[in-house]
């Protein structure tokens, strides 16, 4: 089984940080083999990729609404990935998933990540 676990959320005013990060576990998961990715979804919205990283993170992949502004980044070593978020705005607020790709290549459709943390909710007031 494995267990993909969010944490850093919170309440942050517009212009603010937070920096996400997600621990993965699970007897038969090799993290370092699997590319990475971050989505949110806010309330009446559909679940939206927002960054997503190859399984070395050698390769990297914004959403044109968070480049520049986001950075994924992970340390295999600690079986974690990160989501530093700067520059935050209101229309940033939303629930945020980790989730894990089936393969080492990152993905860019919704499909290809088989397991899902629970999220993390992050409010940004204006």
């Amino acid at each position: 089984q494995v267990q993909l676990v969010e944490s850093g959320g919170g309440l942050v005013q517009a212009g603010g940080s937070l920096r996400l990060s997600c621990a993965a576990s699970g007897r038969t998961f090799t993290f370092s083999r699997h590319a990475m990715g971050w989505f949110r979804q806010a309330p009446g919205k559909e679940r939206e990729l927002v960054a997503a990283i190859s399984w070395r993170g050698s390769s990297t992949y914004y959403a044109d609404s968070v480049k520049g502004r986001f950075t994924i980044s992970r340390d295999n070593a600690q079986n974690t990935v990160y989501l530093q978020m700067n520059s935050l705005k209101p229309e940033d607020t939303a629930a945020y998933y980790c989730a894990a790709d089936r393969g080492m290549a990152l993905s860019t459709t919704i499909r290809a990540y088989d397991y899902w943390g629970q999220g993390t909710q992050v409010t940004v007031s204006s």
